[in-house]
């Protein structure tokens, strides 16, 4: 029976949820449902139906994501990409992304995406490139600042969720607009953020939340007692703040902790906290990759953000997922504005789509790119210009998986 593909209707949430949950080897939760309810915009879900069985499918979340220079921008933020185990190999997948990134361009919504990829071979194909990393920290307890820090004195406080939750999202939102790569959050998806329903833990506690009035650290707790005493891993959730020296005292209260063996936490690459420590050593730290981003409209998304410096090169972009991306672009940028127009002038560099999505939020540079062999200078000089203006002032890091 041939395969069909269309929008998802609203009371097939459950049967697309089960298919997703079916796709990563998950059982379904009802609990689950109804969080996904929230964050569920049927008519930008679409699926694949093998006669009456849905198999596969994909969704977008409206959001904006914050770019560099520029504050929150649209972004089709990809989510709930999965084929049903029996069905791989069929083109399901490929279906999913043509009418993802096809439908976005027709209707001219969104004029990039971002994901996070479940294995890192799948997405390429489509014209995804890795955007961002975060770091995977370990800290052991007690470790000391260097001589000179800053820590604001002001004492944080443990309190409830709900005393906690209206100064979190005050101070995220702003933040927000200034950290490249945080998504807007509606009240659903604080909720799926900060989830914390039994199923959720994985053997942790409840989350705890500690509070500062530039800031806020929101935390779980590993049970390891041992005879010598405890070892607890206490496992961070979010830390955010608005100074430096509030950021310090955070870190320093968790570091100090009774009864915690070890810091660990999944932060920003660029996180001070190795410059904050007399050891550097002591912060073990693991990279891995966290956004991949898609240029849908190149001349539309190179516009959104701002640059570091001048420059004028035209490239030469391959795209084949997405046709009409394939073409010799003038970049100009003047002031940190850039300007993206299609000509037939001979091409400076030549790129696939793939290393623009890798660039676009500034943390991957286009030399970089070029040494492994996905960026070619045609023009001698021009990449090490081009690569300085894409990058950011600060790493981009999202602090959700969505």
């Amino acid at each position: 029976m041939a395969l069909t593909f269309r929008t998802l209707r609203s009371d097939e949430l459950r049967t697309f949820q089960r298919m997703v949950d079916q796709s990563f080897l998950s059982d379904t939760k009802d609990d689950r449902l109804e969080r996904w309810r929230g964050m569920f915009e049927p008519d930008r879900h679409h699926a694949v139906f093998d006669g009456d069985e849905l198999i596969g499918g994909g969704g977008i979340q409206t959001r904006h994501m914050t770019v560099p220079g520029n504050g929150p921008q649209p972004c089709a933020a990809v989510t709930s990409v999965g084929v049903k185990p029996g069905h791989r190999r069929r083109g399901v997948l490929t279906r999913v992304m043509t009418g993802q990134l096809h439908g976005l361009f027709e209707d001219q919504r969104e004029a990039f995406a971002a994901l996070w990829a479940s294995e890192a071979a799948i997405y390429p194909r489509f014209g995804y490139g890795l955007a961002a990393e975060f770091t995977r920290l370990d800290v052991p307890r007690g470790a000391a600042f260097r001589p000179g820090v800053e820590v604001d004195g002001t004492r944080i406080r443990e309190v409830s969720a709900e005393e906690a939750l209206p100064l979190v999202k005050e101070i995220y939102e702003r933040l927000r607009p200034t950290r490249t790569g945080w998504l807007s959050r509606t009240d659903a998806h604080w909720e799926h953020h900060l989830a914390d329903q039994e199923d959720d833990r994985e053997g942790l506690t409840a989350f705890r939340y500690a509070v500062h009035p530039q800031g806020y650290a929101v935390y779980r707790v590993k049970s390891d007692w041992r005879e010598r005493g405890p070892r607890n891993e206490l496992h961070v959730r979010t830390l955010a703040a608005e100074n430096d020296q509030a950021y310090a005292a955070l870190y320093r209260y968790l570091l100090d902790l009774d009864h915690v063996g070890e810091v660990k936490y999944f932060t920003a690459s660029d996180d001070p906290i190795v410059h904050l420590l007399d050891d550097a050593r002591l912060a073990l730290r693991a990279r891995t990759d966290s956004l991949w981003v898609r240029l849908v409209e190149v001349d539309r998304a190179l516009s959104l953000r701002r640059y570091l410096s001048d420059v004028d090169v035209v490239l030469d972009v391959t795209d084949a997922f997405c046709p009409w991306n394939q073409a010799r672009w003038r970049f100009t940028v003047k002031g940190g504005e850039a300007s993206v127009r299609r000509v037939d002038d001979a091409p400076d560099v030549a790129l696939d789509v793939q290393a623009l999505g890798a660039a676009f939020l500034g943390g991957t540079r286009l030399t970089t790119l070029a040494r492994g062999q996905r960026v070619r200078e045609l023009t001698p000089g021009t990449l090490n210009g081009l690569s300085h203006a894409f990058l950011g002032d600060h790493e981009p890091h999202c602090p959700e998986v969505f």
